[in-house]
């Protein structure tokens, strides 16, 4: 990794934290004891760079390490290491170009040519201030390359075009919904499914005697009398799923519940990932605000999801730190969205 070095000037002589930021400091100073307040030490400079426009300067890392009592060089040393930290201002969208191999082979190096000629040289800031870009290592998503980070969001599956126009559209003032831009679901094939597609694969009419490769052949054998097509499969709501008859209770603990008629329901359709139905799901369960979900433990966690059968979803999502924002009187990019009425998924059924 090549040295890396804050710019001194652009940096100014002091940083102050937002005072909407404060209740996250407490937060994340609340999970360390007082004596090992400096483990904090990466969210304080993720928070610190949020509040000084998308960069690190020096005087906002002198005052993460005035937080957390630490000796200057201990929070520089952190921050010069990891590249999430930004060492020199950057444009109000910072777009991070995947080049790792997989993006590279799926065309990284034309949407490189895309960036310098409407944005410049790496790390440049366009004149209005709006765009800047920088190359990096893989970003996780190479079942979708090539794509880029801009700011907190992914876009995916680009090509020149299509990377253009956002580029023009957020030079404008225009948003843009982040995630795939061909045809697909998520990771899924584009086009659709095109393998593992026989019905006789999931509706029980194909019966294996034997597994292979123990001693001999599998044998395939029709059953002794035509099997009755199957029943059609009842519909069911995330609601049906979350507390099937005779289920066991999930592992983890119950969170607490909330009466609505004591209280007023947050719409926790606010939250990237809770579209309608989920919402819906979370309301059976006693779950009606960002408060509760934001004070989410593990063992809340686990319950939730064995409950809804969402493994791994709400810490994939991330559903806490939203609902910490939101609890909090603040916003989220996805629901300044929402509440503008330009996320589809967050509709009610019937709404326009």
């Amino acid at each position: 990794m090549g040295v890396r070095r804050f710019d001194i000037e652009a940096g100014g002589e002091t940083f102050a934290f937002a005072s909407e930021t404060e209740p996250k400091i407490a937060f994340w100073l609340g999970k360390y004891p007082a004596n090992r307040k400096r483990s904090a030490v990466i969210p304080l400079l993720w928070l610190a760079q949020k509040d000084n426009a998308g960069w690190l300067s020096e005087p906002a890392m002198r005052e993460v390490a005035d937080r957390l009592e630490m000796p200057y060089i201990r929070v520089y040393e952190v921050a010069t290491f990891y590249t999430m930290f930004r060492l020199q201002p950057v444009g109000k969208f910072h777009v991070q170009l995947c080049g790792t191999t997989p993006c590279m082979l799926r065309g990284a190096n034309d949407l490189k040519d895309v960036a310098k000629r409407m944005i410049g040289a790496k790390m440049h800031i366009t004149d209005d201030l709006k765009l800047s870009w920088e190359e990096v290592e893989c970003l996780g998503a190479c079942v979708n390359a090539p794509m880029v980070q801009i700011n907190d969001y992914y876009y995916e599956d680009l090509t020149p075009e299509s990377f253009a126009d956002i580029l023009g559209k957020l030079q404008n003032g225009v948003s843009v919904e982040p995630g795939n831009f061909v045809d697909r679901l998520n990771s899924a094939p584009a086009g659709g499914q095109t393998s593992l597609t026989d019905a006789g694969l999931f509706d029980g009419s194909r019966i294996i005697s034997s597994l292979p490769n123990l001693g001999g052949p599998a044998k395939e054998e029709a059953s002794a009398a035509p099997l009755a097509p199957p029943p059609e499969p009842k519909k069911t709501t995330l609601i049906d799923a979350a507390k099937p008859a005779g289920a066991a209770e999930p592992e983890g603990e119950r969170p607490e519940e909330f009466d609505p008629a004591t209280g007023k329901a947050d719409e926790l359709k606010r939250i990237k990932g809770i579209g309608p139905k989920n919402e819906e799901a979370l309301n059976a369960l006693g779950i009606y605000t960002f408060a509760q979900i934001a004070v989410w433990t593990p063992e809340n966690v686990a319950w939730v999801e064995g409950s809804l059968s969402f493994p791994g979803r709400i810490q994939r999502e991330e559903w806490i730190a939203q609902a910490i924002e939101l609890a909090q009187g603040g916003e989220t990019e996805f629901s300044k969205r929402v509440d503008a009425g330009e996320v589809a998924s967050s509709k009610d059924e019937g709404d326009e």
